[in-house]
């Protein structure tokens, strides 16, 4: 079983990869961060009582105008699941097409059942929650983004196996 590492400017998050839920959407997220495509990307959208969302190659720019708007240059057909979105679950971010995640991803940090069967889970945070927590409560701007991006970044994500 695999579990990702997010090396953050507050700390580390790890969580475990679950490929028997979403396995291409777990393929998808090992191949971009074993190619580094994660690295240096921001958390750049952080809502309270919420989730933390990151994984958009624009966010290593200062164009905050093309903040969320990035991906991988390909889309992932949506692998929906019964698992719920309750604290701590990893689900890939869309757009309204439920076939359009790509490489864009959330942590949830608050129950969001409301998503359930909408978002692909992938992933469950096994340690760090406390980061994503931190990170959660970053003073931010009217579009969410954190104004102290160090702290939101993630500067290497790895797969353990």
């Amino acid at each position: 079983m695999s579990t990702a590492k997010i090396e953050t400017g507050l700390g580390v998050i790890k969580f475990r990869l679950l490929p028997e839920l979403a396995p291409e959407h777990v393929r998808n997220f090992e191949s971009l961060a074993r190619s580094g495509f994660y690295d240096g990307t921001l958390f750049h959208r952080i809502i309270p009582g919420f989730m933390i969302q990151g994984g958009d190659p624009n966010t290593k720019t200062p164009n905050r105008g093309s903040w969320g708007m990035g991906g991988p240059g390909h889309n992932i057909k949506a692998e929906f699941s019964s698992r719920s979105h309750r604290r701590g679950i990893v689900s890939m971010a869309r757009a309204q097409d439920p076939d359009s995640a790509g490489s864009q991803f959330f942590i949830v940090v608050a129950d969001s059942t409301f998503l359930d069967r909408q978002y692909t889970v992938f992933g469950e945070v096994t340690e760090g929650m406390d980061v994503a927590d931190k990170i959660v409560t970053l003073p931010r701007d009217s579009g969410d983004c954190p104004k102290q991006e160090d702290e939101a970044r993630m500067t290497r994500v790895t797969i353990e196996a």
